[in-house]
């Protein structure tokens, strides 16, 4: 679940309609259960609609969804704390949704931050199309620039992991104008060449097949896998186009196992719940199950926002997992992005104990406590502050005022 069909260009900007009205076929009162109802927008994407009742009750998730419409399909996210506040945009990955930041949001809300949770297409409250090919790697992050734009998000806090991050950083590497700070865990973007594809595709797609899981070795209460950035225990080489076909096509493919697996604590049976609540059939899955896939559509696709990246010069933050024993949870990984990125010179870098590779479930609170101690360090442009009469080069300081953070985040 971590990073690279041939390459899709993207033709056309995608239709949003506005925030918080849509009208489309209501899923209120429909059980979980129920036999699904494939619906079809307007340009003929068949897809379906996730029942509100399977996101009943869910452990410390109190948010209230909200939704705009792109391309006639449903976007779903919560909105927190002020509708003032300074905005942080926190991406998921696969297979998760925004319910793994949990821990994280009710911290930036009460230190006066506007937070916003996206869940991509096909997973979460989003719309779900039901063919594999409504999903593609550009797709995505024209939905995440769309989404942008009609928020009309400014000076954004990115905080992105997993494929969160491959998305999430593609776009900010091309729009860096909007981003005030970049924050990554267990995250990456690779400028991948035009025609290249990093794994052999999967065969027979839209097969069944009965695969053993290769996350059932893994114990509830992780092991080390690491002893520094010494890997002591890891996946054999080749495991992602393994993940890749297991994603794809295993009978037993489940989000919760996933995250449950990769993990450094134990999840309970209804945080587990959770997790699988966006996916109560095999009928809502092809977003879960395209996203490794899409990885052979990096090619050509992300040099534009690697080279972005590389003259970032806003602050740049990497809170890595100490225990992930995948490619992304790698010290050379995270050191890449520390060589390559400006603004990450000079950050409080780390990585942190007891985290796996979905950190943000292990280490929520820490992770958000310290974005909101470095946010403070900052600016509100995304400078680092400057102290006295010290002013980055060529920056003409004009009409400050000092102000102090009071202890409810005022």
């Amino acid at each position: 679940s971590e990073t690279s069909e041939p390459a899709e260009t993207s033709t056309s900007s995608p239709v949003v309609s506005e925030p918080e009205t849509v009208e489309a076929e209501s899923v209120d009162g429909v059980a979980c259960d129920s036999e699904p109802l494939v619906l079809t927008t307007a340009g003929g994407i068949d897809y379906v609609r996730t029942p509100d009742s399977c996101f009943a009750d869910l452990p410390d998730w109190p948010y209230e969804a909200q939704y705009l419409e792109i391309d006639g399909l449903r976007q779903g996210y919560v909105d927190e704390g002020p509708a003032d506040g300074e905005v942080v945009l926190l991406l998921h990955g696969q297979p998760s949704w925004s319910y793994l930041y949990r821990d994280m949001i009710p911290v930036l809300a009460d230190a006066g931050y506007r937070v916003i949770a996206m869940d991509h297409l096909g997973m979460g409250r989003s719309d779900k199309p039901t063919e594999l090919e409504s999903y593609s790697y550009l797709g995505h992050n024209d939905r995440l620039e769309a989404f942008i734009d009609e928020l009309a998000l400014t000076d954004i806090n990115l905080f992105v992991q997993d494929w969160g991050s491959l998305i999430g950083l593609n776009v900010a590497g091309t729009n860096p104008e909007l981003f005030a700070t970049i924050a990554v865990g267990d995250g990456n973007l690779v400028p991948v060449p035009d025609g290249v594809e990093l794994f052999p595709p999967v065969e027979n797609p839209d097969e069944v097949v009965d695969i053993e899981s290769p996350f059932t070795a893994i114990p509830a209460q992780q092991v080390p896998f690491y002893d520094g950035c010494e890997l002591l225990l890891g996946p054999d080489e080749g495991y992602f186009g393994e993940w890749m076909t297991y994603a794809m096509t295993a009978e037993s493919f489940e989000a919760s196992e996933v995250v449950e697996a990769m993990t450094w604590y134990d999840l309970t049976p209804a945080e587990e719940a959770a997790y699988d609540a966006p996916f109560p059939g095999r009928e809502y899955m092809a977003g879960p199950r395209s996203f490794p896939s899409l990885a052979n559509q990096l090619g050509g696709n992300t040099a534009e926002g690697w080279a972005g990246l590389t003259t970032y010069e806003n602050p740049f933050l990497t809170l890595w997992a100490a225990n992930d024993p995948g490619q992304l949870g790698s010290c050379e990984a995270q050191q890449r992005l520390i060589d390559n990125v400006p603004g990450a010179e000079g950050q409080p870098h780390d990585r942190l104990a007891e985290a796996s590779h979905f950190l943000q479930d292990d280490q929520g609170t820490e992770i958000a406590t310290r974005l909101v101690d470095w946010y403070a360090t900052l600016d509100p442009t995304g400078r680092e502050t400057a102290t006295g009469d010290e002013t980055a080069a060529g920056d003409e300081r004009v009409g400050y005022e000092l102000l102090e953070r009071m202890d409810d985040g005022t």
